[in-house]
């Protein structure tokens, strides 16, 4: 997906068992964000950045939506363990991963493999990509704040 393309209808089911639709979203922005994998430093960096911030994003009209392929169960643990207060999508299948297209092939370590790349959208209220964070971009220790600077200095 570009700039300009309407994210799909159903995201698919979140941490705790609740499908997850964009018209849930209708009037409201998002920030939607593909990770490796739970449980891990960089994805643990990123989440706990969005929640520290969860607040300060709010304020602008946004919330959080996370998505990796790991499992409903493993989800639910990681946002348990994390505190996070935000759906966590389970695309064990990659349906929406490869729809937004940041399932592809990497590099990790001189090794190619094929897997999520880490990816951030800004969602505005119709549904629509406003923004990409691609893989290079994204800083985890700090991605809320990468957001917020760059909310700011479109405002």
């Amino acid at each position: 997906m570009t700039i300009g393309d309407r994210i799909p209808d159903v995201l698919g089911i979140d941490q705790n068992g609740r499908e997850i639709r964009r018209e849930d979203y209708r009037g409201r922005k998002i920030v939607l964000y593909s990770y490796p994998k739970a449980n891990t430093s960089g994805c643990t960096a990123e989440a706990c950045s969005l929640q520290a911030h969860k607040e300060d994003l709010a304020a602008l009209g946004y919330e959080i939506i996370g998505v990796s392929r790991d499992s409903q169960a493993l989800q639910k643990k990681f946002a348990d363990a994390q505190g996070l207060e935000f759906p966590l999508i389970a695309d064990v299948g990659t349906d929406l991963l490869q729809a937004l297209g940041c399932w592809g092939e990497k590099v990790a370590c001189g090794r190619r493999t094929v897997g999520i790349l880490r990816t951030t959208y800004l969602v505005n209220e119709e549904g629509v990509i406003e923004k990409i964070f691609t893989p290079k971009e994204i800083k985890t220790k700090i991605h809320a704040e990468q957001i917020l600077d760059y909310l700011k200095t479109e405002a």
